[in-house]
């Protein structure tokens, strides 16, 4: 059985109209996953068999107040998702930004690998990154701070 458009359309409704973020399917084979926390549908086959998507674990309020510096100037650039942290598209280019790099809205300045994907994050805020909070190899939660623009 191959996964068909109206099939593929059928699970985003599903999603959409019962309030979840993701739902994945497996036949045989083949896997699809479809999530609504990314910035479109995203399908990812696999001939391999499927894991279980990774659930952002419940954050406790202790350690939301540990994401969040109030006294940092700038604006946050946060994790859209669970995954992975990378400066740059492979380990041996140069890293999409450093402490000091001009950004324009829409600048990659790093990727998040989630479920083996990688998903590139763009800055929605013009400046220049003045805090870089996360190490590269760094697992990241949903929400956190990746860095600041000033």
């Amino acid at each position: 059985m191959k996964f068909e458009p109206e099939y593929i359309e059928k699970l985003a409704k599903i999603i959409t109209d019962n309030g979840l973020t993701e739902i994945s399917m497996e036949d045989g084979e083949q896997a699809i996953t479809i999530r609504k926390d990314l910035p479109e549908v995203m399908v990812t086959p696999s001939a391999a068999s499927v894991t279980p998507a990774a659930v952002a674990p419940a954050i406790s309020a202790e350690a939301k107040e540990t994401k969040t510096e109030p006294t940092q100037k700038g604006k946050p650039i946060t994790s859209p998702m669970v995954g992975t942290f990378y400066t740059a598209p492979s380990p041996d280019a140069a890293p999409f930004v450093e402490i000091g790099s001009e950004v324009k809205t829409g600048d990659v300045v790093c990727i998040i690998e989630a479920m083996k994907l990688m998903n590139e994050i763009k800055s929605e805020e013009s400046g220049r990154v003045i805090k870089i909070c996360v190490k590269n190899g760094d697992p990241v939660e949903f929400g956190q701070v990746l860095m600041y623009v000033e």
